[in-house]
């Protein structure tokens, strides 16, 4: 992963994500590339169209807090997505501390999971590698390749398209979730380790990173299980603050729905398992 132009790269894919409609400028007939030129975010910005090219090509990388409020307005930029251009604009020391596979989860807190019959729930780091996994979720996602990291799973098994009946949502979802932690440390190696296979190995893993989306994306989870067919879950995911950096997802279903009834039957299935 290129980190020597990060900001650039970030506000040109945001830019070319935004039409004019969006900021209230006139039709002006068709276009040949998509999104805002570059001397239209310019002028909505109130700087000059040089600065802004400066800003894109790398050769101005720290703009004033003016400008970031600015550009955050102009390019209808979320709270996420806000945090994530301040970072590129000001970063922060890199973080000292070894991510990967060395993780663990708290004891307490595999027993709370353990204790969950009915809510597949697993633990995840920053880069998506799942720490711990309950019975149910075990179950959930078992026969699948790349299990032990979600982004990997979604983009490199073949099986992943008919698993997420919304496939294209959960890998927009992922990407954003990593875009957003690779921004706080873009230097990480296993991170740059991950982004290279994953660039390397799908070409949908290269069209959406190159989107730069961040934020949380809202939706159920429809999943297609091998054993008991459909299943269509919601979904929330926590801060574990004892372990910075570490996640809890938790899906259910919806009382009474078919989706329910699905999942008991998959709890059946994780207790014979057992």
């Amino acid at each position: 992963m290129d980190s020597e132009n990060l900001l650039g790269e970030f506000l040109s894919a945001r830019r070319e994500a935004t039409t004019p409609a969006q900021v209230g400028l006139l039709h002006s007939g068709p276009r040949s590339m998509p999104g805002l030129w570059q001397e239209e975010v310019a002028m909505l910005a109130g700087v000059s169209t040089d600065y802004y090219i400066r800003l894109e090509r790398g050769c101005e990388r720290h703009p004033s807090q003016r400008v970031l409020g600015a550009l955050v307005r102009v390019l209808g930029l979320g709270p996420d997505a806000a945090t994530h251009l301040c970072e590129l604009a000001q970063p922060r020391p890199r973080q000292c501390e070894t991510t990967g596979r060395g993780e663990r989860v708290s004891p307490d807190l595999l027993r709370l999971m353990s204790s969950w019959p009915y809510t597949p729930a697993l633990v995840f780091n920053r880069w998506m590698d799942v720490l711990a996994t309950n019975p149910l979720a075990a179950v959930l996602y078992d026969g699948l390749e790349y299990a032990d990291n979600l982004v990997r799973l979604v983009f490199l098994d073949p099986a992943a398209h008919e698993f997420y009946r919304n496939w294209e949502a959960v890998a927009r979802c992922r990407v954003a979730h990593l875009r957003a932690a690779a921004g706080a440390d873009p230097d990480d190696p296993y991170l740059v380790e991950l982004v290279g296979e994953l660039s390397s190995r799908s070409a949908d893993f290269r069209r959406l990173w190159a989107r730069h989306d961040l934020g949380k994306i809202n939706m159920d989870r429809h999943f297609h299980h091998r054993e008991v067919g459909d299943l269509i879950l919601n979904w929330e995911l926590f801060n574990v603050n004892s372990a910075p950096g570490q996640q809890l997802l938790i899906f259910q279903a919806e009382q009474a729905s078919p989706s329910e009834y699905a999942l008991a039957l998959l709890g059946s299935l994780a207790v014979t398992t057992v």
